[in-house]
């Protein structure tokens, strides 16, 4: 072969993979994400907030995130594990999305989740944050823009510390995230647990938990019972007259605007602990609760502000990689970066890509427009707080 041959060839090779090597940096034309939450069912209003929080975020930055069209691929998993599994699959096989989000409930979660991780889809959690991901089975596709799910309970067991609480009767569902919220009260709870219950997840009517918290009458009833199982503990718990004897304590998700709307004034002057309240003066949450009240003519829950914050995430990382997607490095870094105002107030990631951030006391009161709504005390109970799991996960 001629020397001249060989040289046109090799430059021909050399010109063919610097086009690819362009190709490949450019940025993508679209970002896709796959949406599977909770939209039908009890618990629907947490998904549904989850839902209108992350598409409200969509629409504020003009349709785009990271200032590419944004293509949102919303399914219902009707509260079932299998049918979230299935549409995960779907949207990371078939539909080839960029990014996963939107599940609420940690067992449905972990049943789907292998689809994303597996298939190197990265997965932002805006509810569920179980402790086995915080730690051992940490995974640097997984991000947690929520909380950890022991948090709020931990929170809550610092406020019975504060509030002087000797003895405490626990409830929760069980599954892993009701597991959790329970070891995350006793975790700060300095006081004695008379006695903890786990009932079924779903369930809707409590007549024997509040016989079993009747005769044993403790100080304080803490419950973790998020939507509609926790709508109906509360009626009934009022309903029994156990309010006049117990009081009752509650993570923020179960005395939040999607409890308060359906319970009523029996609501009122409620205590509960959560990472965000609508009260909040940052600049982006006074954005945020404006808008979301404008385009859907209600209150807004700490579900739709971790829809929003969620989105606004991913929003931050397609621009801070100028859309080159097919970096999914690069998209991970600058995802653990987190540069993006929450409307929480400061947040920033820990090592296992669970949140670092600040607890509040809330108490439920009137809106002075006739209605009732959460307003935090303005000191955080827990400052800067991360997990109990971190050190078990091998990131760094």
């Amino acid at each position: 072969m001629p020397s001249s041959f060989r040289c046109t060839a090799r430059l021909g090779a050399l010109a063919l993979a610097a086009a690819l090597a362009t190709l490949s940096a450019q940025a993508a034309d679209k970002v896709k994400v796959g949406f599977v939450s909770t939209l039908s069912g009890p618990s629907s209003a947490l998904g549904v907030d989850i839902r209108d929080g992350f598409l409200l975020a969509v629409k504020l930055n003009g349709g785009k995130l990271g200032g590419l069209p944004a293509e949102v691929l919303v399914s219902d998993d009707q509260f079932k594990p299998d049918v979230a599994k299935q549409q995960f699959e779907k949207n990371v096989k078939r539909d080839k999305v960029d990014f996963m989000t939107g599940v609420v409930f940690s067992n449905i979660m972990l049943a789907a989740l292998p689809e994303a991780l597996d298939n190197n889809t990265i997965y932002i959690s805006p509810n569920a944050a179980p402790s086995s991901m915080a730690g051992k089975d940490c995974n640097p596709l997984f991000y947690a823009v929520s909380w950890p799910n022991d948090a709020y309970h931990e929170a809550a067991g610092e406020l019975a510390n504060q509030r002087e609480m000797k003895s405490v009767y626990l409830i929760a569902p069980n599954y892993q995230a009701g597991k959790d919220s329970l070891a995350g009260f006793k975790r700060m709870f300095k006081g004695r647990v008379v006695a903890e219950t786990y009932t079924k997840l779903g369930q809707l009517d409590y007549a024997a938990e509040l016989a079993e918290v009747r005769a044993a009458k403790p100080q304080a009833l803490y419950i973790f019972l998020p939507g509609g199982m926790g709508i109906n503990f509360i009626k009934q718990f009022v309903g029994a007259g156990l309010s006049k004897d117990v009081t009752l304590l509650l993570p923020g998700f179960s005395a939040d605007q999607d409890v308060i709307n359906p319970v009523g004034p029996s609501m009122s002057g409620l205590f509960n602990t959560a990472h965000w309240s609508p009260d909040f003066a940052n600049a982006a949450n006074q954005k945020f609760m404006a808008e979301f009240q404008k385009e859907y003519k209600r209150v807004p829950s700490v579900f739709a502000s971790q829809g929003y914050d969620a989105a606004q995430l991913i929003h931050a990382a397609v621009r801070d990689v100028k859309g080159k997607l097919e970096d999914r490095e690069a998209v991970r870094k600058a995802l653990k970066a987190a540069r993006f105002e929450s409307v929480r107030g400061p947040f920033r990631f820990n090592t296992n890509q669970y949140p670092i951030q600040n607890y509040f006391v809330r108490t439920v009161g009137s809106d002075g427009k006739g209605g009732l709504i959460n307003k935090s005390f303005n000191q955080p109970i827990l400052k800067d707080h991360g997990d109990a799991y971190v050190g078990d996960c091998k990131m760094r």
